[in-house]
């Protein structure tokens, strides 16, 4: 019985090596500045693999207490790998942008993404994948609002896309380059009367490892929004919610 339970955790140390120090993003997972990732978040993306739904915090405990313990370094409640291979730049916009991207929002959120576009004090996620988009979403929500990102159009008005693995972050994306299903009536009208306090939408990108991109210190950023906007970019985006909706 020792046997196999160390064999177990064995097993799972390895897995936990590849899913923080290889391939976070195969995961849905986005690690901080520093390489951390929170802890649950490692959970949530345990649980969704088959055959490891029965990971809870002491197996982790294990893992870090036993012989693997030299090839993790935990910090509070994030932990990260020793050797990591993969590299997270915040500084180079992607150049070749998908024609489309696809990101979560709650089912509450969704007017407001509509209307008034997605922003965040920290990162959106995005991926090219609709099944990665909404296995982010359901940590949060469990029927998550699937948005299409028209990411051409949303360069064009300033807006920097960052590319990490299979993923891509942004820290806003404007109203007209979204696309998505019709909103329910009683979620219009719950928006209409909702305080005007709440002027952001909570995305459901990954939160682990969460950390602040100051679009405001983006010198390009600023002069580029300063700039008149190219004309035509609006009726692109009506044209494409059109042929949406046929």
């Amino acid at each position: 019985m020792q046997r196999k339970n160390q064999i177990r955790i064995d097993n799972l140390a390895r897995l936990m090596v590849y899913i923080l120090g290889h391939r976070p993003d195969e995961f849905g997972l986005v690690p901080d500045e520093d390489g951390f990732i929170m802890l649950k978040e490692l959970l949530w993306a345990l649980h969704e693999e088959q055959g490891w739904g029965f990971v809870r915090h002491g197996h982790i405990n294990e893992v870090l207490m036993g012989r693997n313990r030299s090839l993790f370094e935990l910090e509070n409640d994030r932990i990260r790998t020793v050797d990591r291979r993969w590299d997270l730049d915040l500084h180079t916009p992607y150049p070749n942008l998908p024609k489309i991207l696809f990101t979560p929002v709650r089912t509450r959120a969704h007017a407001h993404a509509i209307e008034k576009g997605l922003k965040s004090d920290k990162y959106l996620v995005l991926s090219q994948k609709k099944e990665m988009a909404l296995r982010i979403g359901r940590r949060r929500d469990p029927r998550p609002v699937l948005l299409e990102i028209l990411p051409a159009l949303a360069a064009q008005v300033g807006v920097h896309f960052f590319s990490f693995g299979d993923l891509f972050l942004a820290t806003e994306i404007p109203p007209g380059c979204i696309l998505g299903p019709p909103v329910a009536k009683e979620l219009r009208e719950k928006g209409r009367t909702e305080p005007s306090r709440k002027t952001r939408t909570r995305p459901l990108g990954v939160s682990a490892g969460s950390f602040t991109l100051d679009v405001a210190r983006d010198p390009d950023l600023s002069r580029r929004s300063k700039a008149k906007k190219r004309r035509g970019w609006k009726e692109e985006a009506r044209k494409q919610r059109r042929k949406k909706a046929r």
